[in-house]
């Protein structure tokens, strides 16, 4: 799997002051060696200590001054990807990095593919496939908690967490393995059935655990799903308006303005929320509007939280009316109750007789007024419980990973039945191995080509 070529790729982005080439590979050194010129030395870069920057120019092969540079060497295997690597900060004309990148790929350097530079890290041994994914992770991380998660899996912490979960495995399976070996002895135990058991029961509890937090993950890295509904003209759009701070959905008067589902995204402190402005739910027979009202039963069921908004001076009338449609579709969610419109005169509500779920907030705020908003916003972070978790805490995010749980999840609660049946020892070492097999597969101990391809193929180019 290993590749001899060398590779150079522009790792920064278009209209920026400064861009960076990255140049890795067995000749890195040689080919930009052909190209740079230090300024006030002799000494080409081969001769240089790693680590060190040199200042000279790049000359093209008529050898006029293509741009002066800075010019950063690293060693085998002390680098990003554990090979000989430079990496030129030039000027970042889009002219300059493309008269460069000629030069290095007339001297024999091959364009980098899609997160080749990570690949080859990962292939070179200098971090595992985890936390290669990480890297992405972090390129894309939009907010605080993303941003935490990433970090926490690129330096190891999913890693470690897996490795601690192999031990246990490995050490469970010796055991089983020890038998086979005597299985002409049956009278034969090395490991006591009950202390099996016990620590099958463990990992099972340590898996689930991992794969329960994708719930987590997956918002924190994706956003936080979070449904606005109630009926027409209750204040669902302005409020959509007053979380984004600007204009986003349309305001009227009239009832039905909202057809179709808004969404938009907003970072409260540190963590995305995705809102999603639904059509107001009433009785209508208007085909368009039908299919909106649809919608909005749909956002819901997709949501993690829901705003049900409603109109504060008809509040008892409004939530009467529809708790029948919307509290059913809210049991296993965070539901915000929002008494809008609290600068008017507010009725006598009867909310306290409604059979509200255990997991309702109640909170009163203006929309319009922009009343109420920095306590709903702290109402939100609270809800997700997402703000007491910790920066050593494992959570799982990517898709991949959290099939490979359920898998090996399945494997050890099979283990966990052929101990209480008393199975064959070599039937519960197959579903042992293959518990194995699953969490190696994450950290990339045993994969395919096809699956690295998958993984890095949605990588950027030059990283």
């Amino acid at each position: 799997m290993q590749n001899q070529d060398t590779i150079c790729a522009v790792a920064t982005g278009q209209g920026g002051a400064i861009g960076i080439i990255r140049v890795s590979g067995p000749d890195a050194i040689a080919m930009v060696d052909r190209i740079f010129t230090p300024t006030g030395s002799s000494l080409p870069l081969s001769g240089r200590k790693p680590y060190t920057l040199s200042f000279g120019q790049i000359k093209n092969i008529q050898g006029e001054i293509v741009d002066e540079v800075l010019v950063s060497l690293f060693r085998a295997p002390h680098s990003y990807t554990g090979e000989d690597a430079v990496e030129i900060s030039c000027h970042g004309s889009s002219y300059i990095l493309q008269q460069v990148m000629q030069l290095l790929i007339n001297c024999g350097c091959r364009s980098a593919a899609p997160g080749e530079y990570t690949q080859r890290a990962f292939l070179n041994g200098k971090m595992d496939l985890s936390q290669a994914e990480a890297v992405a992770d972090l390129i894309a991380s939009n907010s605080e908690a993303a941003h935490r998660l990433a970090m926490n899996q690129m330096r190891g912490g999913f890693s470690k967490e897996l490795g601690k979960l192999r031990d246990q495995l490995l050490h469970l399976t010796s055991l089983m393995e020890l038998e086979l070996d005597f299985s002409d002895h049956e009278e034969l135990e090395f490991a006591d059935r009950t202390e099996l058991q016990t620590l099958a029961t463990q990992i099972e509890s340590l898996i689930g655990r991992l794969t329960d937090s994708f719930s987590t993950g997956n918002a924190i890295k994706n956003g936080v799903p979070v449904a606005i509904i109630g009926e027409t003209n209750v204040g669902k759009s302005t409020l959509l308006n007053a979380l984004v701070g600007e204009e986003r959905a349309i305001v009227s008067d009239i009832h039905g303005t909202t057809r179709d589902v808004i969404e938009d995204t907003v970072n409260i402190k540190g963590l995305t929320f995705r809102f999603i402005d639904t059509a107001g739910i009433r009785a209508t027979t208007d085909t368009i509007e039908a299919l909106g009202i649809e919608r909005s039963f749909q956002a819901i069921k997709q949501a993690a939280v829901v705003l049900w908004v409603v109109d504060q001076t008809i509040a008892d009338k409004q939530i009467v009316e529809l708790s029948n449609k919307v509290l059913p579709l809210c049991k296993d969610k965070q539901l915000i109750l929002l008494l809008n419109k609290s600068d008017l005169k507010m009725s006598a509500t009867s909310i306290g007789t409604i059979n509200f779920p255990g997991n309702v907030h109640i909170l009163s705020l203006s929309a319009k007024n922009k009343e109420g908003i920095d306590k709903l916003q702290d109402l939100l972070i609270e809800v997700t419980g997402i703000s007491a978790i910790s920066q050593t805490d494992v959570i799982v995010t990517n898709v991949r990973h959290y099939e490979a749980l359920v898998s090996a999840l399945e494997s050890i609660r099979r283990v966990k039945e052929g101990l209480a049946s008393e199975l064959s020892v070599d039937f519960i070492s197959q579903d042992l191995r293959e518990c194995i097999y699953h969490l190696s597969d994450i950290v990339g101990e045993v994969t395919t080509n096809e699956v690295l391809g998958n993984i890095f193929n949605h990588f950027c180019v030059g990283k």
